[in-house]
């Protein structure tokens, strides 16, 4: 189960602390089992500093509680401050990350029936960089438009196998498996069953996705559907 401690403190040398955890991070390489840390001061009170440390486990931050560089870091961090600091420990019941959740859902709709479902979270103004495609989307319509010409050309099914989000941004890692049914690129329905991998990066804004750029193996599309000899 994820842990989380939450540390809170007062003090009004915050580049200080800063430049604590920065000695701290690089003399704990290969050995700290944190996962993610993050600081951040409170816009009411600026001297009131908050940071958050994420472990795989209860017992994993325990183990990084006993390296002598984080006692050490302790006892300095405590100098900077007005009073000891506090601790808040927490095991994590639910994590979703809501942009993954947005990224899965444009996945159902790609394997769907059709593209309706694009108006609840793709900005009307969204951005595609696909160097595969004769030019950019620039819109809504324009990915609807590229989607239809997809599933009319295909019977296929996008499987996800691996997504990783950080910040606004969502990186998935894709494979793909059809039969080429219909038209597609001006080639007429040749029945072959195709296979392709890619990845997909994704910026969201405000809950809406605004802009994304593919890498895929069109290549190898090409050549199995015998547009090109490799």
């Amino acid at each position: 189960m994820t842990f989380v401690q939450i540390v809170d403190c007062k003090t009004d040398q915050v580049d200080a602390l800063n430049s604590l955890m920065d000695t701290w991070v690089e003399q704990t390489k290969g050995r700290r089992t944190a996962a993610r840390s993050i600081v951040g001061t409170d816009r009411e009170n600026l001297r009131h500093v908050v940071e958050i440390v994420e472990f795989p486990s209860y017992e994993e931050a325990m183990r990084n509680s006993d390296l002598p560089e984080t006692d050490r870091v302790f006892r300095e961090m405590v100098a900077l401050c007005d009073e000891p600091p506090t601790f808040t420990n927490l095991d994590v019941v639910r994590d979703e990350q809501l942009n993954k959740l947005l990224a899965t859902r444009f996945f159902e709709i790609a394997n769907g029936p059709d593209e309706a479902g694009l108006d609840e979270f793709v900005a009307e103004d969204y951005r595609d960089h696909d160097p595969a495609a004769p030019r950019q989307s620039a819109s809504r319509e324009d990915l609807r438009r590229v989607m239809r010409m997809w599933k009319t050309g295909f019977d296929f099914r996008m499987t996800v196998e691996h997504m990783m989000a950080d910040g606004d941004t969502v990186c998935c890692r894709w494979s793909m498996t059809g039969k080429h049914t219909g038209e597609f690129m001006e080639l007429l329905a040749t029945d072959k069953v195709v296979e392709m991998t890619g990845i997909t990066t994704m910026r969201f804004q405000d809950g809406m996705l605004r802009e994304a750029w593919w890498q895929y193996d069109n290549a190898g599309l090409m050549k199995q559907l015998g547009l090109i000899r490799m």
